[in-house]
């Protein structure tokens, strides 16, 4: 018995000792570090407590486009697919062909009025309009893909979109970007900047102001016209578009040379327009699929259009040669592009508001930029011998 005793007091003594000992620990152990919460997604909290009201009305809607043959149609195709699925088919979209029910280029005036309920453009062809629709379709010198995304995503740009769309009856949202666009098909080696000094050149936008300034010869031909103009020698070269969309063409069947970079336009960016009327109709489910679905889209299409580039290339760099502009005539193009800039903000009060918003984002942005390095993705082979950044 009293070894009985004596065990249970050497246990009623360690169960003591234990507790004493957590005890400690819990009065030494200092308090966890408050985290903060950063960064806020603002979609979050304007949905939340929403409640989704799913009716049985259909919505029936018919959309173009200006792309003719060009693999751009394809954009607007899977958009309108990606509705049809998402919404169970309570917003079918029926996609025309250019010229089917408009012309091409009267696609901004048959949005506005609602002879067709929407179109899929580029914003660069509404520059008579209002110049500063340009600034949201490709810059000189200016957004990539990741810099248009995160200034129309987060830094404001969809409602300055929407706030000049709007003076049109018309709502917008960015629906694909494909990325840099080649340089320019050429039968002169211009890698200098007196090379392009009476050079005979086809472009459009801002980019024509530019070289006109710089002494080429500026045609603003459209699409069809350019490999004829080429091959009998009216122009000496021609920039277009992204390598899987010039590739189908054949400019590289009748030129030598491909002058790169494409600092013309950086990054290509689409747009999707909604016919102000017609978008109100919709219930607020239908809105936010819309909205999703172009979304989906403006990633898809950057994807797909990048992995076609990689044939694109390869089969081309078969005829011409790819030669880089040396890096004084590249500072050179930057000057002379921000100065026209410049000059264009100063007489148009809404390109100020675009590229002053597109150039906080860039200085804002430039510490990240450089922190990470510039680092590129190169196979290993090419990485190991020394080539790191992109």
């Amino acid at each position: 018995m009293k070894r009985i005793g004596l065990a249970i007091l050497v246990a009623m003594v360690a169960v003591s000792l234990c507790f004493v000992t957590t005890d400690s620990f819990a009065q030494e152990k200092k308090p966890d570090k408050k985290v903060e919460k950063f960064g806020e997604d603002q979609r979050a909290k304007e949905w939340k407590g929403k409640k989704w009201d799913t009716s049985d009305k259909k919505f029936n809607w018919r959309m173009s486009d200006p792309w003719g043959g060009l693999i751009f149609h394809d954009i607007l195709i899977h958009f309108a697919d990606s509705v049809r699925a998402a919404s169970g088919g309570r917003l079918d979209i029926r996609v025309f062909p250019t010229g089917a029910i408009v012309p091409a280029m009267e696609i901004f005036d048959a949005v506005s009025k609602g002879t067709i309920d929407g179109a899929h453009t580029w914003p660069g062809y509404w520059k008579g309009r209002n110049e500063a629709f340009v600034a949201f379709a490709s810059v000189p010198f200016g957004l990539d893909f990741e810099g248009y995304n995160i200034w129309y995503y987060e830094r404001g740009g969809d409602k300055i979109l929407n706030d000049l769309y709007g003076r049109y009856n018309m709502v917008a949202f960015f629906c694909g970007n494909v990325g840099e666009e080649l340089g320019i098909h050429s039968n002169k080696k211009a890698q200098k900047m007196e090379d392009f000094k009476g050079m005979k050149v086809r472009t459009v936008g801002w980019y024509q102001d530019i070289l006109t300034a710089l002494g080429a010869n500026v045609t603003p031909l459209p699409g069809p016209e350019i490999y004829l103009a080429l091959e009998r020698g009216v122009i000496d070269g021609c920039e277009f578009s992204s390598p899987a969309v010039n590739y189908p063409q054949g400019f590289h069947e009748i030129t030598k040379y491909v002058i790169m970079p494409g600092v013309h336009q950086p990054s290509c960016q689409f747009d999707l327009i909604i016919n102000k009327q017609k978008w109100d109709e919709l219930p607020d489910d239908l809105k936010a699929i819309v909205n999703i679905c172009a979304k989906e889209t403006q990633l898809w299409a950057n994807a797909w259009q990048e992995n076609l580039n990689i044939k694109a290339i390869d089969e081309m760099g078969k005829k011409v040669e790819y030669v880089m502009m040396d890096d004084a005539t590249i500072i050179e193009f930057a000057k002379q592009s921000k100065k026209y800039l410049d000059e264009l903000s100063a007489k148009n009060p809404d390109v100020k508001k675009v590229m002053d918003s597109q150039e906080l984002f860039k200085k804002e942005f430039e510490p990240w930029r450089k922190i990470r390095g510039g680092l590129a993705p190169w196979p290993y082979e090419t990485f190991i011998k020394g080539q790191l950044k992109q």
